[in-house]
């Protein structure tokens, strides 16, 4: 029996009465040939047998210590190139680029504007295409566009630089929400995802020491410079690597023998999302448009993002606004991102040691947040430590983004649903990265106190989405085990039911079985 597709406004999370009316595998047919998921034949090998724990176990750690260092090398250099205006800024940039005004500012936000028209075919090209090879060559990419920063001379050489590097990184964060999904359990993702978000707070210590190390240069070229062609030329190595090492997907991996390849789908099948399917899905689209929650994910990262630039692209000018010298405000940035590396951390332990403490952990890093943006909004500006401190707190933002993308990845079924979905969330992602920069207007400087009231008011809103978020799939859930409840459904049979629905790509809207991770 092909699986049906459901127009949008037929779907209503609450009513999943007819939905259950079978609870019986659906068997595809050849007319169905566009809904197998593209790993279907070796899941079909299995026949959905148990997979002893230890062997299961053994190929979990040749998935780790195959992608995650690729991930972690990968989302550590994004991070340090699109983020090089914030180490080279006090290295005479803006001299350099004869920069003028809210030109530094606007060059934080143009780079979104490359990422934001950039969200759409970089989502259908991952979907389309190996998953591993788009990844490589965008940074690739972005690599060689990093390395012709020093050749610009003027704000518009320098801003078409910073749209190009936009477009090309727009595929990381996207691509790498695919990667988790396509490799690891549900429970297993918010650990594996947070092992390679980390590099965000490694990447603020370790580029604050590159930074400190580039101002005892002397010699040579002009020191801001040296910022873009270390990082840029490091890209062009981790993707050169990356072509070679990172794979597409379990039934092509040739790190795993064919038995291995079989556990890999198994274990993720028992997401009930499937794999991958390259085929785009017109109802998922539609889908995605009347889901309430890509709507809150939507709102909840620009939200996020609109105090992102007080940890990105200004908390070299902030720090030194705190009467720093040039050299501390590199090496003040480390303790941010101590903080920013052991929140990830722990939080990604927390919420894979205890089930259904994603939002409440959520909750918890917005809530710090919020504490530090009051600091800097209320503190006398004479009260450096303090602020320093209150900023600091601000770290814990990287926290509360990154489980919202587990959000995506453990709780969006449907291939084409999933990068449109992710889509979305990245393009609030852009549109909160545009508007934070333009909060710190240069007639402030050096205290910033429209961009602090916009951090606020930014963490806010966020922490208020999460709540909603959280009580609208707590309350799906239960409706759910209401309906399952009522007709009498073995757990095993539900269970196997929802697999297997998750294998002929439909949506958790469409899959009864489905309940979303918490």
């Amino acid at each position: 029996m092909a699986v049906p597709h459901h127009d949008a406004k037929e779907i209503d999370e609450h009513d999943v009465g007819s939905a259950q009316a079978s609870l019986e595998p659906p068997q595809p047919s050849s007319s169905a040939a566009s809904d197998l998921d593209d790993n279907y034949d070796i899941y079909r090998k299995s026949a959905r047998e148990d997979v002893d724990p230890l062997e299961a176990k053994r190929v979990l750690r040749k998935i780790d210590v195959r992608i995650l260092p690729i991930l972690f090398v990968i989302y550590l250099l994004q991070y340090l190139d699109k983020n090089g205006l914030n180490y080279a800024s006090v290295y005479g940039l803006e001299k350099g680029t004869h920069l003028h005004g809210q030109q530094y500012s606007w060059l934080s936000s143009i780079f979104y504007f490359g990422y934001l028209i950039s969200q759409y075919p970089s989502g259908y090209l991952l979907q389309r295409l190996p998953l591993g090879k788009v990844l490589s060559c965008s940074a690739l990419a972005w690599g060689v566009i990093l390395m012709t920063t020093p050749a610009c001379y003027n704000f518009a050489g320098i801003a078409i630089n910073r749209f190009l590097l936009g477009v090309v990184e727009a595929t990381v964060n996207p691509g790498f929400i695919l990667v988790m999904s396509t490799w690891y359990t549900s429970s297993e993702q918010p650990l594996r995802l947070e092992s390679y978000y980390c590099t965000n707070g490694v990447a603020t210590m370790f580029g604050g020491l590159i930074g400190y190390a580039v101002g005892h240069i002397t010699t040579g070229l002009p020191k801001w410079m040296y910022v873009f062609l270390i990082f840029g030329s490091c890209s062009l190595v981790a993707a050169t690597w990356s072509w070679f090492m990172l794979p597409d997907q379990p039934s092509t991996a040739r790190f795993l023998n064919e038995r291995e390849r079989v556990v890999a789908v198994e274990r993720v099948a028992g997401n009930k999302q499937g794999v991958k399917n390259h085929h785009f899905k017109k109802y998922q689209l539609w889908q995605t448009l009347y889901d309430p929650k890509t709507w809150i994910l939507f709102v909840m990262a620009v939200a996020a993002q609109i105090p992102n630039s007080a940890i990105t692209s200004f908390t070299s000018l902030i720090i030194k606004g705190f009467g720093v010298g040039t050299l501390g405000t590199q090496y003040l940035q480390i303790p941010g991102g101590a903080v920013q590396f052991l929140a990830l951390i722990i939080g990604g332990y927390v919420c894979t040691r205890w089930p259904n403490v994603r939002c409440i952990t959520m909750i918890v890093a917005n809530t710090i947040c919020i504490i530090g943006a009051a600091m800097l909004v209320g503190l006398p500006e004479d009260a450096k430590w303090g602020r320093l401190v209150g900023l600091w707190l601000c770290f814990f933002q990287g926290l509360g983004f990154s489980m919202s993308l587990t959000m995506v990845s453990s709780n969006i079924a449907g291939y084409t649903k999933k990068q449109l979905t992710a889509a979305i969330l990245f393009t609030g992602y852009c549109v909160g990265n545009i508007i934070g920069p333009q909060t710190f207007r240069t007639s402030e400087a050096p205290y910033y106190h429209s961009a602090y009231i916009a951090m606020l008011i930014g963490y806010s809103v966020k922490l208020l989405m999460v709540v909603v978020l959280y009580v609208y799939m707590w309350s799906a859930n239960k409706k759910r085990d209401r309906a399952m409840a009522t007709q009498g459904t073995l757990s095993d049979e539900e269970e196997k039911a929802a697999i297997e629905r998750g294998m002929l790509d439909q949506t958790e809207l469409d899959n009864p079985g489905f309940r979303y991770a918490l």
